[in-house]
Parts: C-alpha cells; structure tokens; sequence
C-alpha cells in the first residue's frame, strides 16, 4: 500500500534542513509559534489560510501542498465544509481548477454536501468565476440528477448561461440539455430563462424553436402578471422584483421575437401582426421610470421594424423614410444599429438598390464589427455577433457585385474569420462559394491570405477528428 505524504512530514523535513526552530519558523511566517508546534506534532488540523502562510515562508509557490491538503485534510478525514469552504474559494481565486475539480469528486457521493456547495457556486458566479462555478454546478447536478429538485433545474440553468459561448454548434447542445429543465424552475425564474434560450435558438436561426419557446414565454409572463396584479400580491410583487426586467415586458418581448421569426420566414404580414400588438403597450399598468424606458424602446423598435418589414417584402421606396427613423432616434442602442444595417443590406441585394452613399451612415458601426460586445445579456452575447457575420457577408456580395472589389474582398475575409470562430459552417461555405465565383478579380495576395485561413480552418477540424497524422 503506498504511503500517503503528509504536509506536516513536509514542513518537519523543511525545518531540519534549514536548523530553523519553531519560533523562528513561526516568526517568518507570521503565525503564533503554539499554532506551528501543534500543526508539526499532529495535534492540530491547519486553515487554508495558514497553509498558505506556511507555503510562502517555505519559498514554494501557491497553492503548492493543495494537492496534499485534499489527501490529508479531505479525503483521509471525514469531510468538514468549514474546511473545505475556505479551501474552494481560494482555489477559485488561483484558478486551480482541476483541484476543485479533485475535492468535488471526493465529497459529492453524499449529497448532504449538495445545498453547501450550490451555496458556493452561487457564490462564485456572482464574483464572476465562471469556471470554478461551473465544475460544482456540474458536481451538484450529476449527484442529484435522480431528483426532481429546483435546485438541480436552477444547476442547469446556470450551467446552460456559463456555456453558451462563440461555438453555435456548442450551443445548440447546451439549449438542448437545458430545455428539459425550464419547467423545473420557480415560476418567476422561467421567464428570464426563457428569454435566454430563445435568444440562443435566435441566434441559432432555428425560428421554429424561436416561436415556440417565445409563445411559452409570453403565456407564463400574462399569468404572473394577472397575479401581481390582483388584491394583497405583496408576496408576488416581491417575487418579481428578481426578473432582469419588468414583467410587462416579457409579453411585449415574446411578440417581438415572433416578429422576427415570421420575418426570417419571409412572412411579413404576420410579422407585423406581430409587431403592432407590441407596439401598443396601453394596457400596462405600472408608470415608474424604468417602466416608461421599455414602453419607449418598444415604440422605437416597433417603429423601426415596421419600416424594415415594408423594405424586405419590396417596398424600396421606404428606405430614405427607414434611414430618417434611424438617424432621429439619436439614441440609438448601437445593437439596434447593426441589426438596421443588416436588414438594409439584405434588400440592397435582394432587389439590386445602390447604396454607396447610404453607407457612409454607418461606417462606425461597419468598423466595429470586429469587437466583440461585452454583456451579460444574452442577445448581445449570441444574436449581434451572429447578424455581424451575416452582415459582413451582405456587404461582401453588395460590394463584389458592384465591382468594389478591394473592399468587397476585406468585408468577405472578416465574415469567414466570424463565420469560424462561430462555427457556422453555413456562413462560412457560403463565403467560400462568394470567394470562388469572385476570385478571377482578387490580387495575388488577397488569394494567399483566403486560401491560407481555408487551410488554417481544414487543419483545425482535421486536428478535432483525431486524423492529423494521416494527413502529413
């Protein structure tokens, strides 16, 4: 049987190799010299807090004996959270994943240890520690997976919000997993997780899903809603003050992304069935600030979409009305503004419009499309990088077609690199096939750099497959 090492043998061997003394030991780490007496004779467990005073006046770097505090501390000795607690959020802040990792394989068979360490991630996600939280919801969820828990279903939700990231084809998965759990969340709570996933599935472009969860959504929201509403709903009052936002605007919401469903569907007409029902928001109740700032955006954006539905099914003569909209509204969210670009573009291709002077409006948000938004809001996360790819895309054609090739070239390698980094294969073969029907008209050098991203892109699949060598 292989003896287990200990960081008390450890800091023995260390004081009789340097002829230190407890006292002295306990001076350059600045720890009471009773309390290292007691840790070197076994008497006495030790903090994290003083193993890391321990491990700097060792000269070693941190987080240098956590392996060994798991082994002495956690598995050899029955779990104690006053212990480990302490112990999870330093490892946190160390980015030790794989040592959180090591302690929630050791204790997660009992799931007393459950309601504590749901506590910490929670903890951790506030801070923003994503990836420490994520390894003990993924711990509290495996061990209670056989339950039909809140906690497991809130777990999940979280675990879907960490996930969700550049890769689509990642997403698509984690929406999948996190469905299920919807329904298993507190009523309240279901709103804004909905919210979230037909945001995802938006940006997925699977608007079959869109709908669907956007009806389920807008159901639940009008039920609470009467709630709150009724004689004594203090408690239901209380209850909603945890949504993201105010509760009118979830039904407002689920409308509008109905709106843009049916739009990408190419049914305008019920698109803006679906848009004035959000448009006219009179029958909300509440008068305060922030309610007043929503009913505003929904005007705005009912407004603007309006005008954006009458230019896609072939209205032309609206875009200078569609522009002026856009260019009054100085307050303009700048998502809004690539979303309005996109919707232009689309019909400059779709029925031949000359825009050369139009674009010269929007050369800030055309440069920007390089930067990645930073939001928790999982609309800018998830839909505006995805319209920006499809944008870069539309400016490509329009500029290709017009024989602007220089520019039509650069917009077109921006969209490839979005289109990978997103792994859209979609975006990224229809930018491939724009290349190929225009590479009679590209320089030498714009070829290599096209050709040198295709390969780059091949390679990295060929390395995802595992077939690397048989292509050397």
């Amino acid at each position: 049987m292989k003896h287990t090492p200990t960081i008390r043998a450890e800091l023995d061997r260390y004081l009789q190799q340097e002829g230190l003394s407890i006292a002295q030991f306990g001076h350059i780490a600045g720890m009471n010299r009773g309390i290292v007496s007691a840790i070197v004779t076994g008497n006495k467990s030790m903090s994290i807090n003083q193993l890391d005073l321990i491990t700097e006046a060792m000269g070693l770097p941190e987080g240098y004996f956590y392996d060994l505090f798991i082994e002495n501390y956690i598995i050899d000795t029955p779990p104690n959270m006053r212990r480990i607690e302490p112990f999870l959020f330093r490892c946190a802040e160390l980015d030790k994943l794989d040592t959180i990792r090591r302690v929630v394989g050791a204790i997660m068979d009992n799931l007393l240890y459950s309601p504590k360490l749901f506590e910490i991630a929670e903890t951790l996600f506030e801070q923003g520690r994503y990836d420490a939280a994520l390894l003990l919801y993924e711990g509290v969820a495996e061990a209670e997976k056989y339950q039909h828990s809140e906690r497991l279903a809130t777990c999940q939700y979280r675990i879907f919000t960490i996930q969700i990231g550049d890769d689509q084809s990642q997403n698509v998965r984690a929406a999948a997993v996190f469905e299920a759990f919807v329904e298993r969340l507190y009523e309240i709570d279901q709103l804004d997780a909905l919210k979230d996933l037909a945001n995802v599935y938006r940006s997925l472009r699977k608007w079959d899903k869109v709908e669907e969860v956007a009806r389920t959504m807008r159901a639940k929201a009008e039920i609470q809603y009467t709630l709150k509403h009724k004689q004594d709903s203090r408690e239901q009052t209380e209850s909603t003050d945890k949504l993201s936002r105010p509760l009118f605007v979830y039904i407002a919401y689920a409308d509008l992304l109905c709106a843009n469903a049916c739009e990408e569907q190419g049914d305008y007409e019920q698109a803006l069935h679906y848009t004035y029902a959000y448009s006219n928001l009179d029958w909300v109740r509440e008068t305060d600030e922030d309610t007043q700032y929503w009913i505003g955006l929904f005007k705005y954006w009912s407004q603007a979409n309006i005008h954006a539905y009458r230019l896609l099914s072939g209205d032309v003569s609206v875009l200078h009305e569609y522009l002026n909209y856009i260019d009054e509204s100085s307050d303009t969210i700048q998502e809004d503004r690539v979303t309005q670009l996109l919707n232009i573009m689309i019909a400059a291709n779709r029925y031949k419009l000359d825009l050369n002077d139009i674009l010269k409006r929007f050369e800030t948000e055309i440069a920007s499309f390089s930067q990645r938004p930073s939001s928790d809001d999982m609309y800018t996360q998830q839909v505006i990088p995805d319209y920006s790819a499809l944008c870069g895309y539309e400016l490509a054609y329009y500029y290709l077609n017009h024989g602007m090739h220089y520019d039509g070239f650069n917009h077109l390698f921006c969209a490839m690199v979005k289109a990978h980094i997103l792994n859209n294969e979609t975006y990224f073969i229809n930018c491939m096939g724009l290349f190929v029907h225009f590479k009679a008209h590209a320089v030498p050098e714009t070829k290599t750099k096209f050709y040198d991203l295709i390969e780059k892109v091949w390679l990295n699949n060929v390395e995802k497959s595992g077939n690397v060598d048989r292509c050397e």
